[in-house]
């Protein structure tokens, strides 16, 4: 044993409710029971929190300490010392006095501890080994905490196949300049792409509205729209005041931007006629967007923003289009809140259109060949002279007056009249 002051210490796990006396030397067979007193917390207080915190300790090591039961008989306090720490390693080498201060346990532990009464030593103390450390673990603290739904967190914790994880995966670069930009830059206006016979704006006026009055198969002159935006109905006539526009979802001049510049103006045709990037919705509100992407515009419909931005990053996916950082992290926010919402569908139409309607803006057209001349027809038979005339008829001046007096015609080289009539076709006849 070491040099430990005599006085009491905290009692053998084996016998929890018993201190026991270490004579500076070895263990003695004085015990003494604890009595719990209630008194005010005074300079004596840290005693019973040691006591307290070395109950809590012996119900952790209480199977260990269960091994040495057989060893209850040795009196002798060094032996039975020694036996005890061969069979409990974690137990100090060093006793522990009650006196000392420990720190509170955690746990349900009295607020207000009592001292201890004053103790005399017992006669029919057994010695024990020394009581447990009282040192508690530190508890670890948790490190795989759920993430927030709301969070920006690693995108292997996003689902495959939501538009959340197609947002995160799109590539992020600087906007590039809007020069060279224009609306024909996309196509004339609105392009029947499918060759169906009907115009894109027609193709999705017939699309979302109700109550449609038609002429013909595909021009929509009236009809009623639940209006995705805003979340009201609006009503659309053709030819009156239309409240009524299709908007790219991903707009045109945000699409330049940011790649739609490089590409085939076939690609380009494409993309402003894609069902995937078209909507109809109140004129107000699509004007007020303008040419805003994610991070700077959003339906004021709150419950149709995930529908909104999955279908602008199925759109940029589907055709390549990239983001700005900020614009990532607005898709990021908004979809964060459906996690689960699917990638809309592609769809069927084709990124490069096989009608762009049109020659691309600024290029020359070939010119249209220009017809071969047509030959002069031939004449299925080849005129016969007459016979050689006796006398010779008179000049009548002009062959319409010739021709009146039944005269002519009159060959080159066979009749003398021939010169005396001009040859207009020179064919060699004359007033034929």
């Amino acid at each position: 044993m070491s040099n430990a002051p005599a006085g009491w210490y905290a009692p053998d796990p084996r016998v929890p409710t018993e201190l026991r006396y270490w004579d500076g030397a070895a263990w003695t067979e004085h015990t003494h029971t604890q009595v719990p007193v209630s008194a005010p917390a005074s300079g004596r207080g840290g005693t019973l929190k040691a006591v307290v915190w070395t109950c809590a300790a012996v119900l952790v090591f209480g199977t260990l300490v269960a091994v040495g039961g057989a060893n209850d008989q040795h009196r002798d306090g060094r032996a039975a010392q020694q036996t005890t720490q061969a069979q409990v390693p974690s137990e100090p080498t060093e006793p522990v006095p009650v006196t000392s201060a420990q720190p509170a346990p955690a746990g349900n532990v009295a607020s207000t501890p009592s001292p201890l009464p004053s103790v005399a030593p017992s006669p029919t103390a057994r010695p024990s080994a020394p009581a447990a450390s009282s040192t508690p673990a530190a508890s670890p603290e948790p490190t795989d905490r759920p993430e927030p739904s709301h969070s920006v967190g690693p995108k292997k914790s996003v689902k495959e196949g939501t538009a959340l994880a197609a947002a995160r995966a799109l590539t992020v670069k600087g906007r590039a300049a809007k020069t060279g930009y224009a609306r024909e830059q996309f196509g004339n206006a609105w392009v029947d792409v499918d060759r169906n016979g009907c115009d894109t704006r027609n193709d999705q006026l017939k699309l979302r509205l109700t109550h449609k009055v038609m002429s013909g198969s595909c021009k929509v002159m009236a009809g009623d729209l639940a209006d995705p935006y805003t979340g009201t109905s609006v009503h659309f006539e053709r030819g009156g005041a239309s409240e009524v526009d299709i908007d790219h979802l991903v707009a045109l001049s945000d699409a330049w931007q940011k790649g739609a510049a490089k590409w085939p103006f076939a690609k380009r045709v494409a993309f402003a006629n894609d069902p995937l990037n078209l909507e109809p919705v109140d004129a107000s509100a699509n004007r007020k967007k303008g040419d805003g992407d994610t991070a700077t515009w959003l339906p004021p419909n709150k419950s149709w923003r995930c529908d909104y931005v999955a279908r602008q990053v199925a759109v940029k996916t589907k055709y390549g289009v990239w983001v700005t950082q900020a614009e990532q992290d607005a898709m990021v926010r908004v979809l964060s809140t459906c996690p689960g919402k699917a990638l809309p569908s592609f769809g069927s139409q084709p990124v490069i259109a096989d009608n762009t309607g049109g020659p691309e803006p600024g290029s020359t057209p070939k010119p249209a060949p220009k017809p071969a001349p047509k030959p002069a027809p031939k004449p299925t038979t080849s005129p016969k002279p007459p016979a050689s005339k006796d006398t010779s008829d008179p000049d009548y001046g002009t062959c319409k007056e010739a021709k009146k007096h039944g005269a002519g015609p009159y060959y080159e080289g066979k009749d003398e009249e021939y010169s005396w009539y001009r040859d207009a076709d020179h064919d060699g006849v004359v007033c034929e």
